[in-house]
């Protein structure tokens, strides 16, 4: 038997109970009932906290590398159109209040090797990149001024393909977040 500080009451004291001696924190069965009802919010939130923590690692276990490709591409998009917030429209160059895509040069079908290449992939308005197709002419005009024709002949150049693990895939998810938060803490300083 050990002589222990009650969590309930705060009296030392020894503990004789086998149940008590096992929980290491109550001086009887009472203080210990007292002490759960007073605190059974705390202890059903905290359950709930870990079950959910718990089913959260169990879904991403569960993830199939699709899953974790579109996630990371929703994650690099959002960079896209964070980086080119001030830019126009790399297609038809105009300003308006739509939504705008990050719209890849070479797509992410044909080209899945720069699914994730920042030369790749800009601003875009929905009207450009979904109902003209990414206006693709308008487009490779306004890319050459914007990086420059050696770097538009890279993009256009036969690429090695890219076998991504799901880890990488995840390092790409977070890289990109991490980015997009950088850039919105400085936009808000």
């Amino acid at each position: 038997m050990k002589n222990r500080r009650c969590s309930h009451c705060k009296k030392k004291g020894l503990q004789s109970d086998m149940l008590l001696r096992q929980l290491k924190a109550f001086c009887d069965q009472n203080c210990f009932a007292e002490w759960a009802a007073a605190n059974v919010s705390k202890l059903a939130k905290k359950g709930k906290q870990i079950e959910s923590k718990r089913l959260k690692a169990k879904k991403e276990r569960l993830k199939t590398k699709g899953e974790h490709l579109r996630e990371a591409q929703v994650a690099f998009n959002a960079f896209i159109r964070e980086r080119d917030a001030q830019e126009p429209c790399i297609s038809c160059g105009r300003y308006h209040t739509g939504k705008y895509d990050a719209g890849h040069y070479r797509s992410v079908g044909s080209a899945p090797e720069l699914r994730f290449d920042e030369d790749n992939c800009h601003r875009q308005c929905v009207p450009c990149n979904q109902h003209l197709s990414g206006n693709l002419i308008s487009y490779r005009i306004n890319l050459v001024k914007r990086i420059g024709q050696e770097r538009v002949d890279k993009l256009e150049g036969p690429h090695e393909p890219k076998n991504y693990t799901i880890e990488q895939i995840q390092d790409i998810k977070a890289h990109y977040r991490k980015r997009v938060r950088e850039m919105q803490k400085q936009k808000a300083a």
